[in-house]
């Protein structure tokens, strides 16, 4: 159900509701919209600013840190007054204050098998922006399991990556789209893969990457564009160059 949007609502998407391919559908599609982002950190930061800006209904966000100093070169949504704060609630404060029509859901736990299928299940898409392969690829099997997009960011340096997952839907072909495991079929060995603090960030790569994401799920909220289903896109901040690499089932006869 739709319900009116008030007159600050009014004035405040006002530049949306004036692009004809989203008008005042697309914001209510918004409005009704629960998107759940994995972290509050660097992909969360301004994936959560921008969502919430946008008027996303319901932000759901899952991360049970507190804000460190090293944190604020790019995790944009805390301030050196939070040091020592969850992130929970240095974030629910700002998306507070940046946009009160939104409602922001706290889920102060790490994300686990026994935890996790309860608080996918209770949103339509899922941003993920965690820091590890194990996290990625289990929120991927949860959100397989529940039917739920799912949009997938990840940073290394001064590079980064993009796509979605959405398995249950089918290409104009007919064909079920890909899975994480159909793209990278394993997670790469424990300690393969340096962390940002073994190896460093650009913090505005974090940016980049986040806002990216933030527009891949605006478009699933609003059926809007043509999301990255099937493809991955690779960004590499240095020579500020964008590729894109087709990738699909392993073995889409046997669906």
């Amino acid at each position: 159900m739709s319900t009116p949007f008030s007159p600050p609502e009014l004035e405040r998407y006002a530049r949306h509701i004036m692009l004809r391919e989203f008008g005042g559908p697309g914001q209510q599609a918004l409005k009704r919209a629960r998107i759940l982002l994995i972290g509050a950190g660097g992909i969360g930061s301004p994936a959560a600013l921008y969502l919430a800006a946008a008027g996303v209904g319901t932000l759901g966000i899952v991360d049970d840190d507190t804000v460190s100093l090293s944190n604020l070169q790019r995790q944009i949504l805390h301030a050196t007054d939070d040091i020592g704060r969850s992130k929970l609630d240095s974030a629910q404060h700002k998306l507070a204050a940046l946009n009160p029509h939104v409602k922001v859901e706290g889920h102060a736990v790490r994300l686990s098998e026994a935890n996790g299928s309860e608080i996918v299940a209770a949103y339509d898409i899922v941003l993920d922006g965690s820091d590890n392969f194990a996290t990625r690829y289990l929120v991927a099997d949860l959100c397989e399991d529940a039917k739920k997009p799912l949009v997938q960011a990840a940073i290394e340096r001064f590079s980064g990556s993009l796509t979605v997952f959405a398995p249950h839907l089918r290409n104009a072909a007919g064909e079920p789209y890909p899975t994480l495991r159909d793209l990278f079929p394993h997670a790469p060995p424990p300690g393969s893969v340096p962390s940002c603090a073994e190896a460093g960030i650009l913090g505005v790569i974090a940016g980049i990457l986040g806002t990216m994401a933030a527009t891949e799920a605006i478009k699933l909220a609003c059926n809007l564009g043509d999301p990255l289903l099937g493809r991955l896109l690779l960004v590499d901040a240095l020579r500020m160059r964008f590729e894109e690499i087709s990738y699909g089932r392993q073995n889409p006869a046997a669906e």
